[in-house]
């Protein structure tokens, strides 16, 4: 084991604020600056935990200039936490090239195990979890159609990451892709309106169609049989 981590990787709750490990908590209180993706929405969550840190920002619009300057401070003798508004940070979330320069220093990194939104949408689908691919946000614009085509061939359960404005839209396409699969929508996990939604893609965009579409969302996609 190292002498001295200088960077964590902390995952926080995605929902219910109680969903943070005891050493995520511990790292959190004892580190010099915890960096956050909108100090806004950690401080709540620092608030709920009595934790009294100072808070930097650091998200995608600043993470190339800002990871250089972090790695100084950490050769200097400061010790970071990273942390994103809700799970664990990196992944669709700033991170990687905070951690790929931090290695490239010959620094020190740990990842704390905890929340993720994919893990328990996948669980909870019925779908196979013994292998499965997670492809984050489907491209908005360039590139769309070519990954679509893809993912058309892809024979393990497929996790995607999607907002309440594109959802319907996405669901659509991806039957005139994939064509009319099972799947399984998740949608708020860990808070108060948690839903999963099971069915072929008609019946999801029957759905929430006629329901609403509210909060972030978690598809669970049948592979190619």
């Amino acid at each position: 084991m190292p002498d001295k981590i200088n960077l964590y990787l902390v995952p926080t709750p995605i929902g219910n604020l109680d969903d943070i490990t005891l050493r995520a908590i511990k790292v959190l209180n004892e580190v010099d600056v915890i960096l956050a993706e909108d100090t806004r929405t950690s401080g709540k969550l620092l608030k709920h935990h009595n934790i009294s840190k100072p808070l930097q920002s650091y998200h995608i619009f600043n993470e190339h200039q800002a990871a250089t300057k972090l790695v100084d401070r950490m050769n200097a003798g400061e010790t970071f936490a990273l942390i994103s508004d809700a799970g664990t940070p990196s992944i669709s979330d700033p991170g990687f090239l905070l951690v790929r320069e931090t290695i490239a220093a010959g620094l020190e990194v740990n990842c704390l195990p905890g929340a993720t939104a994919f893990v328990p949408a996948l669980v909870n689908s019925g779908l196979p979890s013994d292998k499965f691919v997670f492809e984050g946000f489907l491209p908005h614009k360039k590139g769309r159609q070519t990954r679509l085509k893809k993912l058309a061939e892809e024979e393990r359960t497929i996790i995607l990451y999607e907002s309440p404005h594109r959802l319907i839209k996405s669901l659509e396409q991806l039957k005139e892709f994939l064509g009319d699969r099972q799947a399984s929508v998740s949608r708020e996990i860990s808070k108060m309106f948690e839903e999963t939604v099971r069915g072929t893609f008609t019946e999801l965009v029957e759905h929430f169609t006629k329901n609403g579409v509210k909060g972030e969302f978690v598809m669970v996609i049948e592979g190619k049989s």
